[in-house]
């Protein structure tokens, strides 16, 4: 029964404007100050995995990376806690090899490897990517045309099916609802990363990796599952539109299917909220992400994706004087409550159709009631009276 919990979210649809647009403004002044911070896959560099007999702190390895001038490597515990992943810059292979002895000597390590990464990956696989393009855009490095082809096509191709499957404005407004959830991810991750700058924050993963774009990809497919649910109900609707404005009937369909959106989101924040508390240093970069990307997913269904349809829907002949009609009509007396001691025997504040209007007086409905019929004996004890008068 959706009318009992009935939220107007289309009417305060310039504070939720106003809420993502600030979240956004400041993500991308972080992003201007260099809160981003690109992992080794984007940047090139080497990567060590070293196994312990005798497991150090991560304190403790840095220190010895401070002491070579590597103090800004990453060093990322793997495994069963006795394994590290410690990546750093490129370096030489003079500095590789001194760096692995400095390991060996202050430490019991039973196994260690090395192997140099290259800018490939970020160059060739994620320049179609949805970051490394507002990077490109917000540093004025040029990204390959192939990169920015791949981008267009997607968008085009969800344009396209959407606008087939529901129409040509739907499909508009739930593309920009996913870019508003990357801006956000973007936005959280640039700031996160200037806070560990500044302040030294560090329990929350601020690097941008594979695993961080893996988990941009997913919670954008999720963002779109969450918005075509939504925009469903809304054509379902526009069919029994009847004496509403557009608005109206969007945002009662809105908060028709508001639980299935608010079930589908927490059973899915549930999951990776434990991966990003209980996974592990290697994971956290990924459920952040995650975690973050699915709070703005089912936020921006709902108070970005469907006010803007809303919005552009009533522009429209038909809704526009709708909206017209109900305005210039007249106001609707507001009716005067029942009296206390006739109350509805189903809800208070539902009348049935038997029931005795406000106005009426209580002596007014025993006039206009049924006279009880009379008996036989009755009768005959009358006709009695009268003869004997």
């Amino acid at each position: 029964m959706y009318h009992r919990f009935h939220i107007n979210f289309i009417g305060r649809k310039w504070l939720w404007f106003g809420i993502s647009g600030g979240i956004i403004l400041v993500g991308l002044i972080a992003v201007l100050l260099g809160g981003l911070q690109w992992g080794i896959e984007f940047q090139s560099g080497n990567q060590y995995t070293v196994r312990f007999d005798k497991t150090p702190s991560v304190a403790q390895v840095r220190a010895v990376l401070d002491k070579l001038k590597l103090g800004s490597a990453t060093i990322q515990p793997i495994g069963d806690g006795n394994e590290y992943f410690i990546r750093t810059p490129r370096l030489s292979a003079n500095t590789r090899s001194v760096v692995t002895s400095a390991l060996k000597k202050e430490f019991k390590v039973a196994d260690i490897s090395t192997r140099e990464i290259g800018p490939v990956w970020g160059k060739q696989v994620t320049d179609g990517n949805i970051l490394v393009r507002i990077k490109s855009l917000l540093t004025g490095k040029t990204v390959s045309a192939g990169a920015v082809k791949a981008l267009l096509a997607s968008l085009l191709v969800l344009l396209l099916y959407i606008s087939i499957r529901f129409e040509f404005k739907m499909a508009v407004a739930a593309i920009v609802a996913l870019v508003h959830d990357a801006l956000i991810v973007v936005g959280i991750y640039a700031a996160v990363g200037l806070l560990e700058t500044k302040v030294g924050l560090t329990w929350i993963p601020t690097e941008i990796t594979s695993n961080t774009v893996a988990a941009l990809l997913t919670i954008l497919g999720f963002s779109l599952y969450d918005t075509i649910v939504v925009f469903h109900r809304i054509k379902e609707n526009t069919e029994l539109i009847g004496k509403r404005t557009y608005s109206i009937m969007a945002n009662d369909s809105i908060n028709q299917v508001l639980m299935r959106s608010v079930n589908t989101s927490v059973t899915a924040l549930i999951p990776v909220t434990v991966l990003l508390l209980f996974g592990g240093e290697t994971l956290k970069d990924f459920a952040f992400a995650m975690f973050v990307g699915l709070m703005s997913g089912a936020y921006s269904s709902i108070f970005i994706a469907s006010p803007i349809l809303a919005m552009w829907k009533e522009t429209e002949e038909r809704y526009r004087l709708i909206r017209q009609k109900l305005a210039s009509a007249p106001q609707a007396k507001t009716p005067i409550a029942p009296p206390a001691e006739t109350p509805s025997p189903l809800r208070g504040e539902d009348w049935g159709e038997g029931a005795i209007p406000a106005q009426t007086s209580v002596e007014s409905a025993e006039l206009t009631a049924p006279k009880p019929q009379m008996s036989a004996a009755q009768k005959a004890k009358k006709k009695k009276k009268k003869k004997r008068r």
